[in-house]
């Protein structure tokens, strides 16, 4: 092959994984990207009775306009890891989205009170 002819194969070559590229980025974005609306109940301890948190979930990843210790991740089938770090409170959990609701159980510690209990989210877009 001649070197014109190597160079004109090389750009259609780039040329078609240039266009590749946003197809796969799009496919990382999670069905449950957007925002929620986040609540934990407390059910064991002496931590406040609830808590409330907007998080955003942009390609899995889980974070907190508000709380910039909010960091978790869901799955593309819907299974939830996150944990939260605020002053002497720190909390970890893990549950399942569906949908636009999800729900879950967390365990952690306020000062040196151990608490645990339930939470449960709503999408708001």
């Amino acid at each position: 092959m001649k070197a014109s002819a190597m160079n004109k194969y090389l750009i259609a070559m780039l040329a078609s994984c240039a266009l590749l590229l946003p197809a796969a980025t799009a496919e990382a974005r999670s069905p449950f990207d957007g925002q929620w609306s986040i609540t934990f109940i407390t059910q064991n301890g002496d931590c406040n009775p609830t808590y409330n948190y907007s998080i955003n979930i942009e390609n899995g990843a889980i974070t907190s306009p508000n709380v910039e210790t909010f960091r978790g991740n869901v799955t593309s089938a819907g299974a939830v890891r996150a944990s939260v770090a605020v002053q002497d409170k720190r909390a970890s959990g893990f549950g399942k989205l569906t949908g636009v609701r999800g729900r879950g159980t967390w365990s952690g510690y306020s000062g040196d009170q151990r608490c645990a209990g339930s939470w449960a989210a709503e999408r708001t877009w």
